[in-house]
């Protein structure tokens, strides 16, 4: 790749703000000149990117930055509807996405930032002081991004005691309370309305074990991956619901399960009848990522007491075994399933990316505006890293010499740290040139390649082509 693609990336990122700024603007006046300005501190700066430091680094009047991202009434929803466009227009994307669904906490000191409070934060695994972000990641392959995002508010913020919260967060008198399940099956409903072109869904236990979320999913015809905790009960054969029959005490009156044997899905693990495959469900820079998969075909009872046909899939890795339910096809091969199941993997990437690489846990702010101004130009950072990814992979083809010197059959992809480094030498009052840049990126990639070689010595031989 020559070196004045690096060069060129400062041109790159403003062709990219040119495309959106007509949605940071207001009626009264063109602020869209602050957004690149954000936009180019996320993607620069290493720490401390919050709205006054951002508006710092990037020569823009703190106050003024302060007001562009909590009260200017430009459209963050036209903006993420804009990156969503742009993701349509991608034919490698066109096939074989996935949507993933999953939430993540941020720590907060105290309870006046919007939906800030005393609830689970499932980073620390435990009740603590934190604001619950829901979002969605678009997948497939080496692609993952944030594409959808809505912050959880806890019921007591709908409470007569969180009145002034709700004034000073700015939340509209309409908004009510919504589960994090609503929240993910309103972002679903979003993406699909857009005509954003995925083929299944999947997502953790919080909203796998809703029979209401996966009700709603299958009567869309969505395709779902949905983990559910050890303990859900299925049932080997279609269970007859109905009023139970019986001579002596006092006659029942609601329907019940009739038959047959009730399992905790834990239990099938063990069974007879639960055949195991070790499948391949992807390459990583430590080698070849292989789980034991097992199929069993269940029912389950909904909450309206009527039953469901559905495929239970379990993942062993050593002692640890994972179980998720879904609607596929029970013709689906396995090999199919298993890594569609596990494409989870990539929503803690995308996770771990908005947070290390573009910011998103340095954002300090009260205001619902402010979040979800935030929530758009990180996902808008984060799909000009992506786009940049998808181009210079299709465009550079990778020397395929390499496999040989390495001795590896896959290199590794540039990541989202790789891409700011170059960007950082492009963009104004550079710290690195871009050879140097290249040169540590380089580095970085030879490093990755030469760690996977060694860990690949340690794996088994593959099986199959």
């Amino acid at each position: 790749m020559p070196l004045d693609e690096i060069e060129e990336l400062d041109q790159r990122l403003v062709r990219v703000w040119k495309l959106f700024k007509r949605w940071m603007r207001t009626q009264t006046r063109d602020t869209s000149e602050y957004g690149l300005h954000y936009l180019s501190g996320l993607l620069r700066m290493d720490s401390r990117r919050n709205m006054a430091n951002v508006g710092r680094q990037t020569g823009v009047d703190e106050q003024n930055m302060q007001h562009f991202m909590s009260n200017s009434p430009w459209s963050s929803r036209a903006v993420i509807e804009g990156v969503q466009e742009e993701l349509k227009q991608r034919g490698e994307l066109s096939q074989g996405a996935m949507l993933l669904l999953d939430e993540s906490a941020d720590d907060k000191a105290g309870d006046y930032s919007v939906g800030a409070g005393r609830q689970y934060n499932g980073r620390r695994g435990k009740v603590d002081n934190c604001q619950v972000g829901v979002f969605l990641t678009l997948a497939k392959g080496t692609f993952w991004t944030w594409i959808d995002g809505e912050v959880f508010l806890p019921e007591r913020w709908f409470s007569d005691d969180y009145a002034d919260h709700r004034r000073r967060a700015g939340i509209p008198p309409e908004r009510t309370f919504m589960t994090k399940v609503e929240l993910g099956w309103q972002m679903i409903q979003r993406v699909r309305a857009q005509g954003v072109p995925f083929e299944a869904v999947a997502c953790d236990t919080l909203y796998g074990r809703s029979t209401w979320f996966r009700d709603r999913l299958d009567e869309e015809g969505l395709e779902y991956y949905a983990d559910v905790p050890a303990n859900t009960q299925v049932y080997l054969s279609e269970p007859q619901i109905g009023v139970p029959q019986s001579k002596r005490g006092k006659k029942a009156q609601q329907d019940r399960v009739l038959s047959p044997k009730v399992y905790r899905v834990d239990q099938l693990r063990h069974d007879v009848d639960t055949h195991w495959q070790t499948v391949e469900v992807r390459a990583s820079e430590r080698g070849f990522v292989r789980y034991d998969f097992a199929v069993r075909r269940v029912w389950t009872v909904r909450d309206d007491g009527r039953t469901r046909e559905e495929l239970l899939i379990i993942r062993r890795e050593g002692k640890k075994c994972t179980y998720t339910l879904s609607n596929a096809s029970i013709h689906t091969p396995i090999e199919v399933l298993a890594r569609r199941k596990s494409q989870r993997f990539f929503i803690e990437r995308s996770n771990q990316d908005a947070k290390s690489e573009i910011g998103w846990d340095e954002f300090q702010a009260t205001k619902l505006l402010a979040w979800e101004h935030q929530l758009a130009m990180t996902l808008l950072a984060s799909w000009f890293i992506a786009e940049i990814k998808l181009d210079w992979a299709a465009e550079h083809e990778r020397d395929p010499a390499l496999l040989d010197e390495y001795d590896v059959t896959v290199l590794p992809a540039l990541s989202v740290a790789n891409v700011r480094a170059m960007l950082c030498a492009a963009m104004p009052l550079p710290q690195l040139s871009p050879l140097e840049a290249a040169t540590l990126v380089v580095k970085h990639l030879d490093n990755r390649t030469c760690s996977r070689k060694s860990r690949l010595k340690n794996q088994p031989p593959r099986s199959g082509p």
